[in-house]
């Protein structure tokens, strides 16, 4: 079903040309600031990997990986959903110690992901780990990362609008931050969904937490794999969208399950099976390094900062027919 939403007397603010220049602009000083903010060095990763690696992140659990056969390794391959377990395990491979860690460009493909203003298939973003001590895996050093995160992402847009005039997009560095249970207490009438939408239109930059977890209601939130954020200590950094008014995801993180979060997490999950994948066999181990990590969406953040009505105003994809021919009724053009 078509979900396209056309906002009144929308029309963009830049040609293609200039639009073309504003994403590189984003993406060039975004994740310069990131890296120096986190301490963090680029490195490359991996489009696909083995499927019996089990390093691909399961999402949800019902998203079905792109899967091809490898006729010359005799393994099927998987296109990536993102990187969260190979991230950790590279942190290992490569040697980093604490306090330091790694990002890179994760480019993936969700084929059964809904399409509508800010879901496409295909996926891009800044994927990043970072080694942590035992000491720091608590919900003061998640906020206090997460703070950082917020402040690049308003320096950024700031910088944007001095040399991108046009632009005026209005991004709140204080982050109010609430568990999704605390969530559902405050709006207890309303979906998961309408609760983003409620809170960061009134606090505009908002951290849901603890995401994962059964509610006192017997619901979740939403849901989250159980192997690579402990769901104590997680979080989504929402902001709110003037143009949709509603609220945008920009990044998906968390503190990493360590032995005992994960041993819970997949027995509560019904994933026991997992335990004798490679990766899942060396964290259980205390094998591999504790850390802190997430995504954080490259096009969600242009089309943030560049007041986008449609994701594909700022990365090129494939749209179903409704999509494209509402676009271009409303004069919004697609790359």
């Amino acid at each position: 079903m078509n979900k396209l939403i056309i906002p009144e007397n929308y029309k963009q603010r830049l040609d293609v040309y200039r639009t073309q220049k504003a994403i590189a602009f984003i993406k060039q000083t975004f994740q310069a600031r990131l890296a120096a903010a986190l301490n963090l060095k680029r490195v490359s990763a991996p489009l696909f990997v083995t499927e019996s690696s089990g390093l691909n992140d399961n999402l949800n659990g019902y998203e079905r990986p792109v899967t091809f056969d490898i006729p010359a390794v005799g393994e099927s391959g998987q296109v990536v959903h993102s990187l969260a377990k190979w991230k950790r395990l590279a942190l290992k491979e490569y040697r980093f110690y604490v306090g330091n860690g790694l990002y890179t460009d994760m480019n993936a493909i969700r084929r059964d992901e809904e399409l509508d203003n800010i879901h496409s298939i295909y996926v891009d973003q800044w994927d990043w780990e970072k080694v942590i001590t035992r000491d720091e895996r608590t919900l003061d050093y998640l906020i206090d990362t997460v703070n950082k995160i917020v402040g690049v992402i308003c320096d950024t847009n700031e910088l944007l609008k001095i040399d991108f005039p046009e632009l005026s997009a209005t991004i709140t560095r204080t982050v109010k931050a609430v568990t999704t249970q605390e969530l559902e207490d405050m709006y207890p009438t309303l979906t998961p969904k309408e609760r983003e939408n409620a809170i960061t239109k009134e606090y505009s930059t908002v951290l849901i937490m603890q995401i994962g977890k059964t509610l006192k209601s017997g619901k979740k939130h939403d849901g989250r794999a159980p192997d690579y954020d402990d769901w104590e200590l997680n979080g989504d950094i929402l902001i709110y969208n003037e143009v949709l008014d509603s609220a945008l995801e920009i990044s998906s993180m968390g503190i990493r399950v360590d032995e005992k979060s994960l041993d819970k997490q997949l027995r509560e999950s019904g994933c026991d099976d997992r335990r004798t994948l490679p990766f899942h066999k060396m964290l259980l181990a205390g094998e591999l390094p504790l850390t802190v990590g997430g995504g954080i969406g490259q096009s969600r953040l242009c089309m943030l900062m560049m007041s986008c009505a449609h994701i594909g105003e700022v990365q090129s994809s494939i749209w179903d027919k409704a999509t494209l021919d509402g676009c271009r009724e409303a004069g919004i053009n697609l790359l």
